[in-house]
């Protein structure tokens, strides 16, 4: 609403751009925030939008640098998480961990207080602190049945942090909830159950594993091997000619034979 309405236009054009492909392909997206930021730079919407799209690609310098610029203007604190998460992409999990004992995290409504433990317990395996970790995604909300938007990458979360510490009964029970939860495929729990079972998928559809193994090269082919196949052909085709021209003769006589036997009756 601060801007001009063509350059409104222009600018949530761009912004659409970002939000369709930020899954499906995110360099385009993020090549559509540049163009945002660059048509309106001071606009905290605009801000967040290219933080998303640089975090997307891994940007994670660009992408804290805009996060910050947006919670500055904006002046809220439901970006902290993704920030703590920049720090780990950074290679820095302790300034991830002071930021989840800071008094934003108290401020977050309840799923970015989800997001920030799963920030914080990803820190501690950054560390190597698994038993940290397992600890740290023990709550009500991984306790609770009831389903929410976070439920199943949380669950998830949590099984894979048992996993990696051998603890495969408990992993496996907590992928099976995490499926339960999915029901957008948020996450890859049905394949991590099955990799755990034993189970390997094969495409029924796939042919062409069986289809090459009946293509014969043609720099495997002898050309003297063709040209006797072609030779022994000939040859066929010439007996063959030979036995037509017989079987007509024989007919021939067959019919002069009937005619004669009619002359006599």
């Amino acid at each position: 609403m601060s801007l001009p309405k063509g350059l409104a236009e222009d600018v949530s054009r761009n912004l659409v751009m970002v939000a369709q492909l930020i899954d499906e392909d995110p360099e385009a997206a993020y090549g559509y925030s540049r163009v945002a930021l660059r048509l309106a730079s001071r606009v905290a919407a605009v801000r967040e939008a290219a933080g998303f799209a640089a975090y997307a690609t891994q940007k994670y310098s660009e992408a804290l640098a805009e996060f910050r610029a947006a919670r500055r203007m904006s002046g809220g604190v439901e970006l902290w998480p993704v920030m703590a998460d920049c720090e780990r992409g950074l290679g820095r999990p302790e300034r991830a961990l002071a930021m989840a004992g800071e008094p934003e995290v108290q401020k977050l409504d309840k799923a970015g207080q989800v997001e920030m433990r799963l920030v914080a317990a990803g820190a501690r395996r950054d560390l190597g602190q698994l038993d940290a970790a397992i600890v740290t995604l023990q709550s009500p909300e991984l306790a609770s049945s009831a389903v929410h938007p976070w439920t199943a990458r949380l669950r998830y979360a949590y099984a894979d942090a048992l996993l990696a510490a051998s603890r495969e009964r408990e992993a496996r029970e907590w992928f099976a909830k995490a499926l339960e939860a999915d029901k957008d495929g948020a996450t890859d729990a049905s394949d991590r159950l099955a990799e755990m079972d034993g189970i390997e998928f094969v495409d029924a559809f796939d042919e062409s594993e069986d289809e090459s193994d009946d293509v014969v090269a043609v720099d495997d082919v002898d050309v003297e091997d063709v040209e006797d196949v072609e030779d022994e052909v000939l040859d066929i085709d010439d007996e063959s000619d030979e036995l037509d021209e017989d079987d007509e003769d024989g007919d021939l006589d067959e019919d002069d034979s009937d005619d004669s036997v009619g002359d006599k009756s």
